[in-house]
């Protein structure tokens, strides 16, 4: 199954001294790493993950919104 390429913001966050990395188009879809590639590996697990239970609860993927964010 292709999976949607879904953008990805990635900022520092001082409240928890870690990379955060989330996908804007799903909800709650984010991910911490101590550098800003291992927070996006993170959400790439979590956006896989985020996919597999809508699918399995029956509920609407979003299509990715094709936006660019840069960091």
């Amino acid at each position: 199954m292709t999976v949607p390429a879904y953008p990805i913001n990635v900022f520092w966050s001082d409240e928890d001294g870690a990379w955060i990395a989330d996908v804007p188009d799903l909800a709650y879809c984010s991910a911490i790493g101590d550098t800003p590639h291992e927070a996006v590996a993170e959400v790439e697990v979590a956006t896989e993950a985020w996919l597999e239970a809508a699918r399995a609860n029956g509920r609407v993927i979003p299509p990715a919104s094709g936006r660019v964010i840069h960091a």
